[in-house]
């Protein structure tokens, strides 16, 4: 089974040092305002539908060819956010659901989309491990992948699995665009921000 597809090379590194610019002057760009699970980390998160990509793209235009990358046309709801670590940062192993604040009913997003923006050449630690449930209850897991981060890759993994990033024990950034995809039912689609910013900054309007 493959888990996760990952590509190379998919962005100019003219736009990868405008984008990585870009986030780390964004005033939205602070302690993180995901779960515990995201141990000194940093960033924000930005919610839309696929109705709203214009108004996105308005408002973070250094977002535009990630979006036009790597969006799946069968998905109508996105959940997007910066993704910084440095020496000492770890995600712990989770299963995104982070449009669950909006509808309770939301199962895990069809895909995450991962583009590395930023790694360090000597980056130790802050690899990507993805694994899958599988037996009675589901309490059990297998190996569905290791990635290690390289500038410029993109990664697709399949959005129910367990995934957790190692913690970096080298000194630099990694820094990463990362959005998850939904395809959801009318009715959950409802009750999803047609466009909102999470942030812990002070939201300028």
């Amino acid at each position: 089974m493959n888990y996760f597809s990952t590509a190379h090379n998919v962005m100019s590194f003219e736009y990868l040092n405008n984008l990585k610019g870009e986030i780390l002057a964004c005033s939205y760009f602070t302690t993180n305002n995901l779960n515990r699970d995201f141990i000194g980390t940093k960033g924000f998160s930005v919610v839309f539908k696929r109705s709203h990509i214009e108004q996105v793209e308005t408002k973070f235009p250094f977002f535009k060819h990630y979006i036009k990358l790597a969006l799946l046309p069968h998905c109508n709801a996105f959940y997007l956010n910066p993704l910084q670590l440095k020496s000492g940062s770890r995600v712990d192993p989770h299963i995104d659901r982070s449009l669950r604040s909006y509808c309770k009913t939301i199962e895990p997003p069809a895909t995450v989309s991962v583009l590395y923006v930023n790694v360090p050449k000597d980056l130790e630690g802050g690899e990507l491990i993805l694994s899958d449930s599988y037996g009675c209850g589901s309490r059990r897991k297998r190996p569905a992948g290791k990635i290690n981060p390289q500038v410029n890759m993109l990664v697709h993994f399949q959005g129910h699995l367990t995934h957790s990033v190692n913690a970096v024990k080298s000194e630099g950034l990694r820094l990463s665009l990362v959005c998850e995809q939904y395809c959801l039912e009318d009715e959950e689609l409802l009750k999803i921000p047609e466009f909102i910013i999470e942030s812990r900054a002070t939201i300028k309007k």
